[in-house]
């Protein structure tokens, strides 16, 4: 195969990396503006633009038939970073704004950490081709962004220790957990084949249209939810 042609995914896939480190770096920038807007969000949009590129790169691989151990590992760390660090990294900064609460910080660490032992066993666990087993990485990084945006939309009880803690082990409990995860992938546009996926597509827009970004929280339960509705 065209060599060009061979590393187009991973390209793509870099640019979830790249999209990774710029979320870090907005989130390290706390409540400060930049840009124009302020830097959380821009960690948010640099998030959704790595799970676009992440999306993307197994839809260019598919479509080039370009396959590769190189690509397999390569996605697992991109996303690590931008599903796993990144997400982290707004929740740390967020927590360190809550003065006496700050020994919560700390407990942040486990999201990446949860992140990359559910990365490894996907990686080596052959039964995950089509649905997963635990919820997938990209969805943690959405509902800490959810859960982030809401916090910032005034719910700031979300980060009592005896709310966020217990939420926090469930969120990293739920990755490396045994519950089948439908994958989001479409292999064709029938309804019957897709029920879940449509549903929680129609769920995207209504949670996100009544609740901003913090809708993205809802989302995830939704997902979970539906997942035990049609166990795949």
């Amino acid at each position: 195969m065209n060599p060009v042609k061979a590393n187009i995914p991973n390209s793509i896939t870099c640019i979830n990396l790249v999209a990774g480190c710029l979320a870090i770096i907005a989130a390290a920038k706390g409540d400060h503006f930049l840009w124009g807007m302020h830097a959380y969000q821009w960690a948010f949009i640099f998030i959704a633009i790595g799970a676009v590129a992440d999306f993307l790169d197994g839809f260019a691989a598919r479509a080039l038939h370009a396959y590769s151990n190189l690509g397999k590992e390569l996605d697992s760390l991109c996303d690590l970073v931008t599903f796993g660090v990144a997400p982290c990294m707004i929740v740390f900064h967020l927590l360190d704004q809550c003065g006496d609460q700050q020994w919560l910080q700390w407990t942040t660490l486990l999201i990446p950490v949860a992140g990359a032992l559910r990365l490894a066993r996907f990686n080596i666990d052959t039964r995950q081709t089509t649905s997963f087993i635990g919820m997938p990485i990209p969805a943690n990084a959405i509902f800490w962004i959810g859960y982030a945006a809401m916090f910032m939309q005034g719910a700031s009880f979300l980060f009592e220790w005896y709310v966020f803690l217990p939420i926090l082990l469930i969120e990293c409990w739920l990755m490396n957990s045994p519950l089948r995860i439908f994958s989001l992938k479409f292999k064709n546009l029938k309804l019957k084949d897709n029920a879940p996926r449509f549903i929680l597509i129609i769920a995207a827009i209504i949670f996100c249209f009544t609740l901003g970004v913090g809708g993205l929280l809802w989302l995830i339960v939704f997902y979970v939810l539906l997942s035990l509705v049609f166990k795949s």
